[in-house]
């Protein structure tokens, strides 16, 4: 797993790649704080080398929590910001502090 980040010099956003290894996954999204936790519109696009990757403009100062959907089951980043419990949930969110 990864996240790329490019700051743009001309906008208040940053570029947000993620990449997941997941080659026997038929689908992978990720969600959050930044797309109220839903899938739709966040899948990421199945690579020939079995990686999941997309890219997200988010706000740039900002800190988000988020998961990967991988067919159906959530799964965390192991190179995250951070993690941040979450009582809903019942376990830890990654956190992406741009």
């Amino acid at each position: 797993m990864g996240i790329a980040k490019q700051y743009l010099k001309t906008k208040p956003v940053c570029k947000v790649t993620f990449t997941v290894p997941a080659k026997d996954a038929k689908k992978v999204a990720v969600v959050g704080d930044f797309n109220n936790w839903n899938p739709k519109g966040s899948t990421l696009k199945k690579l020939k080398n079995g990686n999941f990757k997309g890219t997200f403009d988010l706000p740039k100062e900002s800190t988000y929590e988020y998961r990967y959907l991988v067919d159906g089951t959530y799964v965390n980043e192991a190179k995250a910001d951070r993690y941040q419990w979450n009582d809903y949930a019942g376990t830890e969110n990654a956190v992406l502090e741009l």
